[in-house]
């Protein structure tokens, strides 16, 4: 600040800088910042409730009935106590965590080694992409269709190719030791093509300076991916273990279509229970199983996102 004359005072800095100073800051028709207003988000809302909070409240609610398509009546919490009785509850949980925790510990594996070599210099890759990320294309029911197929026993081409090498195959689907795991796999194999996708994404969007300066001091392949290209696709690591998961809990068609939650109750999951209590006209039962399965999902999944998001920021 500067004085001209007595009494008055000037300011050095220039007009439009002051004026800028004084100017109050504009605000959006949406609130402080937003340069949108609140009609715009009208529509996502509209959607978001039609589609999602409507259908969860009226499951909330008919969870508690006993309904048909006409009639309902008000049993309380009659049918979550029926549920939690049913016989194969507890193998039904057990499996369904077994199978979710399997498929997304074997989709961020091998979606992690397969993004690595498609994103080298690897001649053809675009073609492997493809073929990779072909089976996410397929229908479920086909998959399992075609795989329960391929599974036989007797008839199988996956133990005629064991024959051949002198293996003995066992009854992938028929036996209570390997069906649930014949599923993971084809289930894996189906998946796995996404989660590669993911990890390309991450990978290519590391910056070249990171395994430049890596080479400059002399590492090699192993501390490329130890030191730059595992720590920094975390982000993708994240997104394939909570999709995989979540994924894995709710899985049901792959399952059915394979086995039926057989042989006997063996590979029953909870989703697979729901169906069979509604195939029997047990309306209001399975409904409340639906409820018990989306506070399970959330229960496991709200803090294994939390807690990947806290490691996500630590490192």
């Amino acid at each position: 600040m500067t004085s001209s004359k007595p009494g008055t005072v000037t300011s050095s800095e220039p007009p439009t800088v002051a004026a800028g100073r004084r100017a109050p800051a504009r605000k959006g028709k949406g609130g402080r910042g937003n340069p949108y207003p609140y009609l715009f988000y009208v529509p996502a809302g509209i959607v978001y409730t039609v589609v999602f909070l409507v259908p969860t409240v009226m499951a909330f609610y008919f969870s508690m009935t006993r309904w048909t398509l006409f009639d309902s009546t008000f049993v309380g919490l009659e049918n979550f106590t029926d549920f939690f009785a049913e016989q194969n509850l507890r193998i039904g949980f057990q499996n369904t965590l077994i199978y979710a925790v399997t498929t997304s510990a074997l989709k961020v594996v091998l979606g992690m080694a397969l993004g690595v070599v498609l994103t080298s210099r690897l001649k053809m890759r675009g073609l492997l992409r493809s073929v990779v990320f072909f089976p996410v294309l397929v229908s479920t029911v086909a998959v399992g269709i075609t795989f329960s197929v391929l599974l036989k026993p007797d008839t199988g081409l996956v133990n005629k190719a064991l024959a051949l090498v002198g293996i003995s195959g066992p009854d992938w689907l028929g036996d209570a030791n390997t069906a649930l795991l014949s599923v993971a796999l084809v289930d894996v194999w189906k998946g796995v093509g996404l989660a590669t996708v993911i990890y390309i994404a991450g990978m290519m969007s590391i910056p070249r300076d990171y395994y430049q300066a890596v080479a400059v001091d002399g590492g090699s392949s192993w501390h490329r991916f130890r030191y730059v290209t595992l720590p920094l696709s975390w982000p993708a690591t994240n997104s394939v273990i909570i999709l995989s998961f979540i994924g894995g809990l709710r899985s049901f068609d792959l399952i059915w279509t394979m086995t039926r939650g057989g042989p006997g109750f063996t590979s029953d999951v909870i989703a697979s229970i729901i169906y069979k209590q509604y195939q029997a006209g047990f309306f209001g039962l399975s409904t409340a199983g639906n409820v018990i399965l989306f506070v399970v999902v959330t229960a496991l999944v709200v803090p294994l996102t939390r807690f990947l998001s806290a490691r996500e920021v630590s490192a």
